[in-house]
């Protein structure tokens, strides 16, 4: 099948991007790499009236650190994260994640803010994003509005974001090297979506865990931290006693999906396997 018929734009700037959305409203779709919007459209799962390119818009390109925190531009593409772009934990947290994500060209193409925006409950950008407290920038008409990503996140494709809404960067914070960061996700296949995945980031300090992060992804409608496994780890040695505690108490934390391609069962199972090896990824580093 081909689209159904749309208007397409491909304003240069931010401000008329954002002139359109508030013009079309829900009708006017984003496109940057397209990775996910394209095929839907293709099937007519999706019918935006008016397709609005941002690729042009030279002010959406850019990844550079800045008052602490790592900022990713609505352009950066996966690939940009092959190698490690920050120093320290954090660059190597991400080039670990994608790893995971779908294909070598399809990571040409999709964007890290398109992920985020997308909010595909097996996005392993978005449960970076949630675990680490993201902070997703949006522009609108009215302004620029900033959402953390532990609340940014409401449900399968669903996010805080409004219609009329650009999101122009997500800022990540640095880890010093006090932190030690692991991924692990679970699929059947190589590029395949993931059944489940765990983000873990651990601040050690006199042989203890001081402070943690420990997210999912890909297990319920959304992104999420599992607080109560992270408390378990704090104060705790990052041995694997602690890990495997972390792990148990993820596992029955989480209220899985039961869908065709996985029971709810099956995945809380994996939840138990991802988290312990993503912590024990994290102490390897």
């Amino acid at each position: 099948m081909k689209p159904a018929p749309f208007e397409f734009h491909a304003p240069a700037t931010i401000d008329a991007v954002v002139e359109l959305l508030a013009r079309r409203g829900e009708e006017g779709k984003i496109i940057a790499g397209g990775q996910s919007l394209i095929p839907t459209m293709n099937f007519r799962l999706a019918r935006p009236a008016c397709l609005i390119d941002v690729n042009g818009v030279s002010e959406l390109d850019f990844l550079r650190i800045a008052g602490g925190r790592l900022r990713v531009g609505a352009l950066t593409r996966h690939a940009a994260f092959h190698r490690p772009v920050a120093d320290g934990p954090l660059g190597g947290l991400l080039a670990e994640v994608v790893r995971d994500i779908a294909h070598y060209p399809i990571r040409q193409r999709g964007t890290f803010c398109g992920s985020v925006a997308h909010a595909d409950p097996a996005s392993e950008w978005c449960a970076v994003a949630a675990t680490l407290e993201a902070e997703i920038v949006a522009r609108s008409r009215a302004g620029e509005r900033v959402m953390k990503g532990g609340d940014y996140f409401l449900g399968t494709f669903s996010t805080r974001l409004r219609p009329e809404e650009l999101i122009t960067e997500v800022r990540l914070p640095l880890l010093d090297d006090s932190w030690r960061a692991g991924f692990y996700e679970f699929s059947r296949r190589a590029g395949d979506f993931g059944l489940a995945m765990t983000v873990a980031a651990l601040r050690i300090e006199s042989g203890r865990v001081s402070d943690a992060r420990l997210g999912i992804g890909g297990v319920e409608d959304r992104p999420r931290r599992i607080r109560e496994a992270e408390a378990a780890l704090t104060g705790m040695a990052p041995d694997s006693g602690a890990f495997a505690h972390a792990a148990e108490l993820a596992s029955r934390m989480v209220d899985p999906m039961n869908d065709p391609h996985a029971s709810a069962a099956y995945r809380r199972d994996l939840v138990r396997t991802t988290t312990l090896r993503a912590l024990q990824r994290a102490v390897a580093h």
